[in-house]
């Protein structure tokens, strides 16, 4: 960070990656900051019953100022590390939270929410980028998952947060809750100098030494003589030339079959949105008031949602390494491709039309018949949030990490991240008035693209699963196998740690055998 005095350095990768994450944490902070918040008398009242458009742009606001940050977040991650991009992020988020506390109007609101959303476009591409870099190859989508992880605690925390201040009388309502926003960006900031910068990174601008020591360290307690370090250093250095030889500048995104990679990298984030999750997750509070659920019922019910999505994502931490991406991508959009059209079947069989609104809420122009209909609506969106925890959600972000060479990394995970936030902004913008002018069709056409991005999953995505980050360049190379016929595991490495064994081996008996003709 620029400081005189030597702070310790952390290289337990697990602890490594909670401190990281809290950058995930942010995100999560902010995307609840407004779903409790919402549906509230306070916040309805002092920004004039906000509904349509307006709702909409304050909703997508993150979103556009994340497509800002994750657009010079690569760049910016290339000069200054992994590690000093994601701290130099946080101090956006430190005016962006300033400005929503003392937030006036909803201008000002959607001011600071763009700034939050500038940290966010960062930290959301760049986290995974670092985590991924610092990873053991059959353990890195365990230790990238902790990003996700990260997002959902911060949702449900900020969630009943918001949900306890929605009882304090007028705007100190909202503003307590959003002011909470500063402490997971405090306790980042304090932590992020205590951890080591990507050892990929310290090759890549060439201060050798440091990266070998710092990938001694995090695969094996500092000793730079081990096998896995020597093959792990080996790989890096090869490919790392191989990628100098490719040249500078946005060719080097197409050249070469690069532009395959460049296409997963950004399509993966695209279809994360696309599936549709996300108006579950930020308008259950909609769903919930539609299926007759009201005042803390409805609140409570959309807590809970968040609670099944952590639990279901910890779950899936457990074995994200023994499935292959491939599998969770394709089987993940068709199960929630299922529970959307359930829900926008049920709502459409089974509605009656309130023009002016549920509840005087102006979102909210269709009611579910109570009983079967209104209890279906919620399950299916509860197990929507359940298949999504436990496939796209994670895989997406580690997808992403993966498929990049090491020269395109950082700003092919922001390219990726970008795509991602430039259809979060979309359908930011997209949703409120469309639960407003086509009611239960919206899910229809989630259902429908859901079923398209399984389709192109199992078309265009090889399985990287297990394998390192330098071997993934063999999968999307000219003469790498159809996506169809790849499988997890089956990494190089384990071979070429053995290699390594067994030339120190050869070269031991060498040195002994000179020293016993001496």
């Amino acid at each position: 960070m620029g400081l005189g005095l030597k702070l310790p350095t952390i290289y337990n990768v697990h602890l490594v990656a909670i401190i990281a994450t809290l950058g995930g944490a942010l995100f999560g902070f902010d995307i609840s900051s407004m779903s409790a918040i919402v549906v509230t008398d306070q916040y309805l009242t002092y920004f004039n019953n906000p509904h349509d458009i307006i709702q909409g742009a304050i909703g997508s606001a993150l979103a556009a100022g994340s497509v800002v940050g994750s657009a010079i977040a690569g760049p910016l991650s290339d000069k200054i590390g992994r590690r000093d991009s994601i701290f130099f992020a946080c101090f956006f988020w430190l005016i962006g939270t300033s400005v929503q506390v003392a937030c006036k109007n909803y201008g000002q609101l959607i001011a600071g929410r763009v700034l939050n959303g500038f940290t966010v476009g960062i930290t959301s591409s760049q986290v995974p980028v670092y985590l991924a870099e610092i990873a053991k190859a059959e353990k890195r989508g365990s230790l990238v998952i902790i990003q996700q992880l990260a997002i959902e605690f911060g949702i449900l925390i900020m969630y009943f947060i918001g949900y306890g201040c929605a009882s304090i009388e007028g705007p100190a309502s909202f503003r307590t809750a959003w002011g909470i926003q500063f402490i997971p960006c405090f306790f980042l900031m304090v932590g992020l100098p205590f951890l080591p910068r990507s050892p990929r990174w310290l090759a890549k601008v060439g201060r050798d030494q440091e990266a070998i020591a710092v990938l001694a360290n995090i695969q094996a307690d500092g000793n730079v003589d081990d096998p896995r370090v020597v093959a792990e250093w080996e790989e890096i250095v090869t490919v790392m030339n191989a990628e100098r030889e490719a040249g500078k500048g946005w060719r080097k995104f197409v050249k070469n079959g690069m532009w395959k990679r460049t296409m997963a990298g950004m399509t993966v984030q695209a279809w994360q949105q696309l599936a549709g999750a996300n108006v579950i997750v930020y308008y259950l509070t909609y769903i919930a008031q539609m299926a007759g659920l009201t005042g803390n019922v409805a609140m409570v019910t959309s807590g809970i949602q968040y609670a099944v999505f952590i639990i279901f994502t910890g779950v899936m931490w457990l074995f994200i390494d023994k499935t292959g991406r491939r599998t969770l991508l394709v089987y993940g959009a068709l199960g929630m491709a299922f529970c959307h059209f359930v829900v926008g079947g049920v709502m459409g069989a089974h509605h009656d039309n309130v023009p002016d609104g549920v509840g005087g809420n102006a979102n909210i122009v269709i009611s579910v018949h109570k009983g079967a209909p209104a209890n279906t609506v919620i399950l299916f969106s509860y197990l929507l949030i359940v298949v999504y925890a436990l496939t796209l959600a994670p895989v997406c972000w580690i997808y992403a990490a993966e498929v990049w060479s090491l020269g395109t990394r950082a700003t092919g995970m922001s390219m990726a991240a970008m795509s991602n936030w430039v259809f979060n902004f979309a359908l930011g913008m997209f949703t409120p008035p469309a639960f407003v002018n086509i009611t239960w069709k919206l899910f229809i056409i989630f259902g429908v693209l859901c079923v398209t991005a399984a389709v192109w999953f199992w078309l265009f995505y090889p399985e990287t699963c297990g394998k390192t980050l330098e071997e993934i360049e063999i999968l999307f190379g000219d003469q790498g196998p159809k996506p169809w016929k790849t499988k997890k595991g089956e990494s190089r490495l384990t071979a070429e740690i053995e290699a390594v064994k067994a030339r120190k081996t050869v070269e031991h008996e060498i040195e002994v055998h000179e020293h016993e003709k001496v």
